[in-house]
């Protein structure tokens, strides 16, 4: 159990990776605004930017999680979602992406019938 209670806090590997790299990223464009220099803080930015790239492309690749509450099987940070490949409902970085999720189309019992409509 953990201080927050029994919830998903959604700690993944995208998180963590994309976190870690961001602090970074601030860190070193703080030294550089302490240093007075130009090319360190962009140097920083670009670390921090990389962060938020980081962060979606290890989304894709299964290792972040989709918007909402998760099953508690999944709760551990290196639980990879398999479901990511396909793309997750609202979800902008899959949109981004070009992975729409499609709607469930269930089978119906319908037989294709010969069109009438001629034209």
């Amino acid at each position: 159990m953990s201080a927050h209670g029994h919830v998903d806090m959604g700690h993944t590997v995208a998180g963590w990776a994309g976190t870690a790299t961001a602090v970074a990223g601030f860190t070193v464009t703080g030294v550089a605004m302490a240093a007075a220099s130009a090319p360190i803080a962009l140097a920083g930015i670009g670390i921090t930017l990389g962060a938020a790239l980081l962060t979606w492309l290890l989304h894709l690749a299964g290792w972040g999680k989709p918007s909402g509450p998760r099953p508690e099987s999944e709760w551990p940070w290196r639980t990879r979602d398999r479901a990511a490949r396909r793309g997750h409902p609202d979800c902008l970085g899959c949109r981004l992406a070009g992975r729409r999720t499609r709607p469930f189309v269930k089978a119906s019992n319908a037989v294709p019938v010969a069109s009438t409509v001629t034209g």
